[in-house]
């Protein structure tokens, strides 16, 4: 019986998530199979190799979006990547919005508050 689920996602640009992951200090590796509960495994477009026993893979989605896919058993996942991925997607965000916003000439600062959360300040034209 496989434990593997996909949670719904807006991740477009793969190489801000590998950014995200590699702040993560996870390792990013193209066409492998991602680990879950006892043998179970699911190919990967991009798999997201967690310090733990299981693993997330990537895979692109109908819908042009790429899709997270893991095992959620045991609490594994959600220790590196946050509940639902929390802490992998507040990342891509801000390398997401950093990159776009630096491609358009803008100045991106950004700060860590002590909740968790990130400020970024995207200034005028450089």
């Amino acid at each position: 019986m496989s434990h593997f689920a996909t949670i719904q996602t807006q991740v477009r640009d793969l190489d801000a998530l590998k950014a995200a992951c590699e702040e993560l200090g996870l390792e990013v590796v193209k066409n492998a199979d991602a680990r879950g509960y006892g043998s179970n495994r699911l190919k990967g477009e991009v798999v997201i190799r967690l310090k733990g026993p299981y693993d997330i893979a990537v895979n692109a989605q109908d819908n042009g979006t790429f899709g997270l896919t893991c095992d959620w058993w045991g609490g594994h996942v959600e220790k590196e990547a946050g509940k639902n991925y929390g802490r992998i997607l507040q990342l891509y965000g801000v390398h997401k919005a950093t990159r776009e916003a630096r491609r358009k000439g803008y100045t991106v600062r950004r700060k860590l508050h002590g909740d968790g959360s990130i400020r970024l300040t995207i200034g005028g034209v450089r």
